[in-house]
């Protein structure tokens, strides 16, 4: 969101699926209620009413007046080189009262209801320019089911703070988002401002979405879609029957050598030496290495003295 009034593109087509992900068509919004210009600082000054006016305003601290006890003078006036003090309950003494505190009161600030009209106007524009409205035909959920729930948003591709306006009849699909930690369910008629500022979707019904709803012209496409779609590689590669790999494994790459004729000379040829180079190199590592022998011990000396005498 900008820190300026923004102006609302000129037509605003949104896909309107079911609430299994299946595209029943495109449509065009409300210009009135998605198409405003965003007025940021009305938004903020409303939001900020709104915020105020759920504060219960119970807070209350007690004077020194208030607090009981510090009839008696704690010492005597003059001679012992301190403060002069009346009372113990003094806001500088431990138990004392509190100076300045708060005192119970209305926070509510007088808004007029245009501006509360024109903030929710200009909260949804800014949603709608996003991409993040979502228009579902209807909640076909026979019984309650979590599990159930949370497919329609993936099956959406919704993710993040997610804001379902529901209507009356919806009291099963209202059970099924409730225990969804990051779904606020609010009535048509409670929709607020602040409700969708928070949040980062918007999810439509025919029966709750604002104002009046055309189909779009023949061949329209929407300005944003979050659907999860598949792919032309993607049906060709589940029709050979591959499996995609598991999150945090790598899929094995497998090299092939390609053939090698007999007729083909090698590619890594021996380069032979020109004329008067000597290789020394491969004539070193070719000669044996030389066998250092060890040589006898001398023998004593009273053996060579024998064999003179013979």
């Amino acid at each position: 969101m900008t820190d300026t009034m923004v102006e609302a593109r000129p037509s605003l087509l949104v896909e309107r699926c079911n609430d299994s992900g299946e595209l029943i068509g495109v449509v065009q919004l409300d210009q009135e209620y998605f198409g405003a210009l965003v007025n940021v600082p009305l938004l903020h000054q409303v939001v900020t009413a709104q915020l105020a006016a759920k504060r219960a305003g119970t807070h209350s601290t007690k004077t020194r007046a208030e607090v009981s006890g510090g009839g008696a003078k704690p010492y005597r006036q003059k001679g012992t080189g301190r403060a002069r003090q009346g009372t113990t309950r003094a806001p500088q003494f431990a138990g004392g009262g509190v100076a300045f505190g708060p005192k119970p009161r209305d926070y509510t600030q007088a808004t007029p209801r245009k501006m509360v009209r024109q903030a929710l106007r200009s909260a949804l524009s800014d949603r709608a320019l996003e991409g993040r409205v979502v228009l579902v035909d209807r909640w076909s959920y026979e019984t309650p089911r979590t599990k159930q729930a949370v497919a329609s948003l993936r099956a959406l591709g919704i993710d993040g703070h997610v804001l379902l306006v529901m209507g009356s009849q919806d009291v099963l699909a209202e059970r099924s988002f409730g225990n969804l930690p990051n779904v606020n369910i609010v009535e048509a008629g409670q929709l607020t401002a602040y409700d969708v500022v928070i949040s980062d979707w918007v999810v439509f019904t025919d029966d709750t979405v604002p104002g009046q709803v055309t189909d779009a012209p023949p061949g329209a496409v929407a300005f944003s879609s979050a659907r999860p779609t598949v792919s032309e590689d993607d049906d060709a590669a589940g029709d050979e029957g591959d499996l995609p790999a598991e999150e945090g494994e790598q899929a094995a790459v497998i090299e092939v050598a390609e053939p090698v004729d007999e007729d083909d000379e090698p590619a890594d040829e021996e380069e032979e030496p020109a004329e008067g180079e000597s290789n020394e190199d491969e004539v070193a590592e070719a000669a044996p290495k030389a066998v250092r022998t060890r040589k006898p011990k001398a023998e004593t000396t009273a053996g060579a003295d024998e064999e003179d005498d013979k």
